[in-house]
């Protein structure tokens, strides 16, 4: 006869299998992305899918490089000042259906979220000194970082997908307010920067922000060594960062390593190469291009400790292993896939040469000067 200890164990037991079940419940697919033997495969959920979305079409056809240059026509054009006017405004048309289209709230919609309306070329917005220096950032990441983005490319739809602010992006969380009891020391909170792990929330700041480091703490040794003194708090800081990345492309582990021997390149999948190249994209990204405009940005805009939003890999990928299931967007916008000169205007703060007669003729040059 089994004694009530026995029972309860063996209760506790079935109650554990039945609740660990329930989460894994459903038909599940493998497939290989490695080589052979090495167990580097990717276990596919059908109930875990995510929609890539609609991609948009371009506004119209796409207009030959031809014709007067959009620093031409126009004053205090920046950075697209080399692109075709034609070609200008049809870029400039799609921009703004990204970002904010016709459906986005009043105060957001159409060509007014970046410009004055009175002085096309006035740059008082901020929003129109952060979109000039996104449009660079593209630009730099299709040109300098194919390694990651191949010949797929990014545009701002990638982030924005119809959103002013981009849905998934990161500031510094709120420091600790130095109390002895509940102070979590950083961790042990919910977060979706953590995959709702109970690992550091700081991780992103670490490896994808300013001056970050390399996410690395395995040991080739079963001792400490000098080339190696990495503690337990850097390896819970490394496998948050890691996380991330399982979350943002909804994959597991095994679709970059080799869960055997996970420090061993040759023995880990080419994706883990690609993942490499798209970190390192991602910091260039934050350090360079969205961290320095923490101070054209207003309060609205900044995390706790004053920094901007920025990018990590959920920004572009939103749980998709290619971002829009890899569709082929840029092909369609040449003038956001080569970095061009920078140009100073000709007359700062003067309006559009063709006035509103270019306006009239093309509608997407009200949301064209001085970009």
């Amino acid at each position: 006869m089994l004694s009530f200890s026995k029972l309860t164990a063996a209760g506790a037991l079935a109650l554990a299998s039945l609740t660990l079940a329930a989460c894994e419940l459903g038909p599940k697919s493998s497939e290989q992305t490695g080589y052979r033997g090495t167990g580097i495969a990717q276990i596919n959920d059908p109930n875990n899918y995510t929609d890539p979305g609609t991609v948009p079409p371009p506004p119209y056809a796409l207009p030959a490089p031809t014709g007067p240059k959009a620093g031409e026509v126009y004053q205090n054009v920046k950075v697209l000042a080399n692109v075709s006017q034609e070609e200008f405004d049809y870029t400039m048309a799609a921009i703004t259906q990204w970002i904010v289209p016709a459906d986005a709230p009043a105060e957001e919609a159409g060509c007014n979220y970046c410009h004055n309306a009175e002085n096309l070329a006035d740059d008082s917005k901020y929003t129109k000194v952060v979109a000039r220096r996104m449009i660079q950032m593209t630009q730099n990441i299709n040109q300098n970082y194919s390694s990651h983005v191949k010949q797929t490319g990014v545009t701002c739809y990638t982030c924005h997908r119809g959103n002013a602010v981009p849905k998934y992006v990161w500031t510094d969380p709120k420091p600790s307010d130095g109390r002895l009891m509940g102070n979590k020391r950083g961790q042990n909170t919910p977060s979706s920067a953590t995959a709702y792990a109970s690992l550091p929330l700081n991780t992103a700041s670490m490896y994808l922000g300013v001056g970050a480091k390399a996410a690395r703490v395995q040991s080739e040794t079963i001792h400490p060594t000098t080339a190696n003194l990495k503690g337990t708090k850097a390896a819970e800081a490394n496998y948050a960062i890691m996380m991330h990345l399982s979350q943002s492309l909804n994959v597991n582990c095994t679709y970059c390593h080799n869960s055997r021997a996970f420090a061993q390149w040759g023995q880990s999948s080419p994706k883990r190469a690609l993942a490499w190249y798209g970190l390192q994209m991602v910091k260039n990204t934050n350090e360079e291009y969205i961290h320095p405009l923490a101070s054209v940005f207003p309060a609205n805009r900044l995390g706790p400790q004053g920094d901007p939003y920025k990018t990590n890999c959920a920004t572009c990928h939103q749980m998709q292993r290619k971002p829009l299931g890899g569709a082929q967007m840029a092909k369609d916008y040449p003038a956001l896939r080569t970095v061009g000169p920078v140009v100073a205007p000709a007359v700062p703060g003067a309006a559009p040469a063709t006035g509103a007669a270019a306006a009239a003729a093309a509608p997407a040059a009200a949301a064209a000067a001085g970009n």
